[in-house]
């Protein structure tokens, strides 16, 4: 069945494709948009900031939705999202002339559909969740383990396609893109047997724990492959999201295709093995992560985890290393002795408390935060972005002042 948007909802997506388009016009925006390639390429000369409302959108992004539809609805929020950090917060978020449309591909690890169950705060958001694992003893269950499994959904991303099209192409054009590519395997593998079976699997069955790795690894680079065939790779040089609050604009990639994995960005990221030494990820983890790290044309790595441990002898060496995270809990004068001079760019991950935790925003603390960040990555070619928070107690005007604090400091100190 076709779905419709009414009249009076499109009215309200048109205006809304309008603000955006002008938006993505503006002086202020192209400048925006000519600093992240200067940046991406390593050339940048200043920090960019993006601070990442999706965490908490019940407050900033819900309260403005005034169409009624359901389909209208989903247009709406992906309208603001597109420009709601440019006109409230004044960071670095890049407006764009187009409404972009991401094909629908699910990615089943192993073939194994994980159930979920959720909960909700007081506040009634679902936050909490705990995956049903499917496997237990990796031995006893190891044939559980089948081929990963994937598709296109080409009949669901063609309906989003003429719904935009068909309420505000005229205005703002609807254009079908492939952000970066996110392949996380210990992820999956919390997924499937949650973090104590696969640390413990390690230990008590090493030669399973290889062969479940690199058949996973080579599932990855099938799922390649088939990208390759069926055509669904597009550019990712522009403002397609890069993982971790990022996006892609660089000319060092194909702009006009990308006929292979080798011609877009990736990203990956190994929270669930913080509890391991040096050692054991080097042995049971990086040699898959490497092989499939390889297959792209630049790589952004890592989320939480603090990855100074692990930098030296792996995750430094990946040749395609163009970003990689500096956690809360990473070691930052390490990291920005090791990335001065370099180009991979020194991806700072602030501690979302200052922002997230009280109603009075701590401009001193801040300050003291963010001070600590710039002089550690003297030298380096530095990124802010702002993750995990969950609130900020519905005042707008804490938000911006926190990211014109980070303006601030930059001026005075880079």
């Amino acid at each position: 069945m076709t779905t419709t948007i009414s009249a009076k909802d499109t009215a309200v997506l048109r205006e809304l494709a309008k603000k955006q388009l002008d938006y993505a016009q503006s002086e202020q925006n192209l400048q925006t948009i000519r600093d992240w390639k200067k940046h991406n390429a390593c050339q940048g000369e200043r920090p960019m900031i993006h601070l990442e409302l999706a965490t908490f959108m019940e407050e900033v992004v819900l309260p403005r939705l005034r169409c009624e539809g359901a389909a209208a609805r989903e247009l709406e929020s992906g309208l603001y999202f597109g420009f709601l950090n440019h006109e409230l917060f004044g960071d670095d978020l890049p407006v764009s002339d187009y409404f972009p449309i991401t094909w629908d591909i699910p990615f089943i690890p192993f073939g194994l559909d994980i159930k979920t169950v959720h909960s909700s705060d007081s506040k009634g958001r679902v936050l909490g969740h705990q995956f049903q694992h499917a496997v237990g003893d990796l031995e006893r269950d190891f044939d559980k383990l089948g081929p990963s499994k994937y598709g296109v959904n080409r009949e669901a991303t063609a309906q989003k396609m003429n719904l935009a099209q068909c309420a505000f192409d005229d205005i703002l054009p609807a254009k079908l893109i492939t952000n970066s590519i996110s392949v996380c395997p210990t992820q999956y593998l919390v997924h499937i047997m949650g973090m104590e079976q696969m640390l413990l699997s390690m230990y008590d069955y090493p030669e399973l724990f290889h062969k479940m790795m690199s058949s996973f690894a080579n599932d990855v680079l099938a799922f390649f492959r088939w990208l390759e065939r069926e055509k669904l790779l597009l550019p990712t040089t522009g403002s397609e999201q890069l993982c971790q609050g990022s996006w892609c604009f660089t000319d060092e990639l194909p702009s006009t295709e990308a006929g292979m994995v080798k011609d877009v960005w990736g990203f990956m990221d190994s929270q669930e093995t913080v509890g391991l030494s040096p050692d054991m990820f080097g042995e049971f983890i990086f040699p898959y992560y490497k092989k499939i790290a390889n297959e792209f044309g630049l790589l952004s790595y890592g989320c939480c985890e603090p990855v100074h441990p692990v930098w030296d002898k792996y995750i430094g060496t990946l040749n395609n290393l163009r970003k990689v995270s500096i956690s809360p809990w990473c070691d930052e004068e390490m990291m920005g002795e090791r990335l001065k001079g370099s180009r991979i760019i020194f991806h700072r991950k602030p501690s979302p408390n200052f922002l997230g935790v009280g109603t009075i925003l701590d401009e001193a603390g801040v300050r003291q935060h963010i001070d600590k960040t710039l002089h550690a990555a003297k030298g380096c070619h530095l990124e802010f972005t702002q993750r995990d928070v969950y609130t900020i107690n519905h005042d707008e005007a804490k938000a911006r002042r926190y990211i014109e604090i980070i303006r601030e400091e930059i001026e005075k100190y880079w």
